[in-house]
């Protein structure tokens, strides 16, 4: 017979304390009767939250609600200053390390750059480390203050049966990698692990341009591409986005071969190393584009005049092909609304949005597309990095505020501190 589990008072008060603290993350500061009515239980099992919280420091009182002659209600708010987090977004050239405080301020940055063609696993490491090391030293805030790690990475993450993150990504020469066990070899903070797109795709859902809406595709164009399907708006029980591997559907059966081995995938056509190759294809280059190069080149193909026509026919083919593979999106998951970020995104901007509609809609099916809304990221080019670092909040949110491994949470600093 399955093994049955009772529920304990302690676990019904973490579970509390987390419906609590999601409803105060996501959508406050908020009234003790907006609490209530938001996390589904009574005014006196919130009082009673609220007072733990509280004294724990994990919430603050930030102000009271104008009143129509009553007394007036407190505001209610995480306390930023609560823990620390830290995200890190791994790019094919590139590391981007930043810290948050709770409220997802950053608090200090760190890049650093390959000195080799593409980044190595053993030297994501070396980076991912030594970027940590950096934005603890520059923000003041040492290893008991942080909650934990998020990290977004290329390719597939899956998980093995220890429940470490394993990454799959054949595009750029990776194979299988145990890149949770190789960080955890080198820092002892907790650590979570999801592909890039997903949590730029987090961020967008939680503070950005896909917050609110029941049904979202937040898609990245950058060397790669990739997208977030979202289904359901996030809530305490944190409902779970789809990390999808656009940039290897096919557009064009036979078509150009992609770094993954097949042929015809998006990524041949709208990704950033692949367009910057097709520019020098077009002008009789023969020259391999360095990755470290292809953010300059490829914006000045963006901006080129019309007067450059082998530019103009990158950018239509970007437009042509991308809209086929949205479209597909679109018939599939109907959904209301696409976010288009990456830096290739951000380079591309809100006015290429009318564009590429168009083609969407050359695309899809017509009742789907008349209810889909186009939108520009909103929050810039280190979306992936706070989108990691979400993963550990997350992580907090769910535990109602407590440790895994004890009801007792470790110290943190107070507002006033």
């Amino acid at each position: 017979m399955p093994e049955t589990r009772t529920t304990t008072v302690r676990d019904l008060r973490r579970s509390n304390q987390s419906r609590t603290l999601w409803e105060l993350y996501l959508h406050g500061p908020l009234t003790y009767q907006e609490l209530a009515t938001a996390a589904g239980v009574s005014i006196a099992t919130v009082s009673n939250v609220m007072g733990h919280l509280l004294r724990q420091g994990a919430v603050l009182e930030v102000g009271v609600e104008d009143s129509n002659g009553g007394r007036p209600r407190g505001l209610f708010h995480i306390n930023p200053a609560y823990g620390h987090v830290i995200g890190v977004d791994v790019g094919e050239t590139a590391i981007m390390v930043e810290l948050f405080d709770l409220r997802m301020r950053a608090l200090a940055s760190h890049r650093s750059v390959t000195t080799h063609t593409r980044l190595e696993p053993a030297e994501v490491v070396d980076q991912v480390v030594e970027g940590i090391e950096a934005v603890l030293e520059q923000s003041g805030r040492s290893e008991s203050e942080i909650l934990g790690v998020g990290v977004g990475v290329p390719g597939l993450v899956e998980h093995s049966v220890a429940g470490e993150a394993v990454v799959f990504d054949q595009s750029i020469g990776w194979g299988t990698v145990a890149i949770e066990r190789m960080l955890r070899e080198r820092t002892s903070l907790p650590l979570s692990v999801d592909n890039g797109a997903n949590t730029l795709g987090q961020a967008e859902r939680w503070f950005g341009a896909a917050r609110g809406n029941a049904s979202s595709i937040i898609v990245l164009l950058g060397a790669g591409v990739g997208a977030s399907i979202v289904s359901g708006p996030p809530k305490h029980d944190e409902t779970a986005s789809l990390p999808a591997e656009f940039g290897h559907t096919t557009v064009v059966a036979g078509g150009r071969p992609c770094v993954c081995g097949a042929l015809g995938c998006l990524e041949a056509y709208a990704g950033a190393d692949a367009m910057v190759a097709r520019y020098d294809e077009l002008n009789a280059r023969r020259q391999a584009a360095n990755p470290r190069e292809v953010e300059d080149r490829l914006v000045a193909i963006l901006s080129a005049g019309p007067e450059d026509a082998h530019a103009a026919q990158v950018i239509d083919e970007l437009y042509r092909y991308l809209g086929v593979g949205l479209g597909n999106l679109v018939n599939l998951f109907t959904p209301d609304r696409i976010v288009i970020g990456g830096w290739v995104g951000h380079a591309l901007g809100a006015p290429a949005l009318d564009r590429l509609r168009g083609e969407i809609a050359s695309n899809a099916l017509h009742r789907p597309m008349s209810r889909l809304e186009l939108a520009p990221a909103q929050l810039g080019t280190d979306a992936v990095a706070m989108g990691a670092a979400t993963l550990p909040v997350a992580s907090f949110l769910r535990s109602g505020g407590e440790s895994e491994e004890s009801a007792t949470p470790r110290r943190r600093l107070t507002a006033a501190e």
